[in-house]
């Protein structure tokens, strides 16, 4: 999701909590919104350990608990574990993460440093992937030189 899809910066803080395309989500079960720390793990790929130690540093917003005490994720919170696993697959330090999500619950006015951030999160997803176009240039330049040799050698 981009800024510029969203009317007013009050919709875009609205959407920023959450994954504007569900499809991409995991299954969930249905018609159901409160899940155990275990079933988020199955569902995200992420370890309960993991999933504790983001709330301890923040980057998970409050996780509600049961009157047991044990955590009960929401669909939301499910939304957001998608989107921070998206910010690591961009190399977002967590560092940036926990700020991101400091930000978000700081309220509409942080809407300009969160722009910042994922502008020079995308300047940095860019370079990387200029430079695995170059390595895929030499891998497909070598990949040519030795599938060249086999077939000379094979034809000999």
């Amino acid at each position: 999701m981009t800024v510029t899809e969203t009317h007013t910066a009050e919709e875009a803080t609205a959407r920023d909590d959450c994954v504007a395309d569900r499809r991409v989500l995991p299954p969930r079960p249905e018609g159901k919104d409160r899940y155990t720390i275990s079933e988020v793990a199955a569902c995200t790929g992420l370890s309960a350990h993991t999933l504790r130690w983001y709330e301890r540093i923040g980057l998970m917003p409050h996780v509600d608990r049961s009157h047991t005490g044990q955590r009960r994720f929401t669909d939301r919170d499910l939304d957001w574990l998608q989107l921070v696993n998206r910010l690591r697959s961009t190399g977002m330090p967590v560092a940036d993460m926990v700020r991101y999500a400091e930000l978000v619950r700081a309220g509409e006015h942080t809407c300009g440093e969160r722009l910042e951030l994922f502008e020079a999160t995308r300047r940095d997803v860019l370079r990387r992937i200029e430079e695995l176009q170059e390595t895929l240039t030499v891998l497909d330049y070598k990949i040519d030189i030795y599938a060249n040799a086999q077939r000379a050698s094979e034809g000999t």
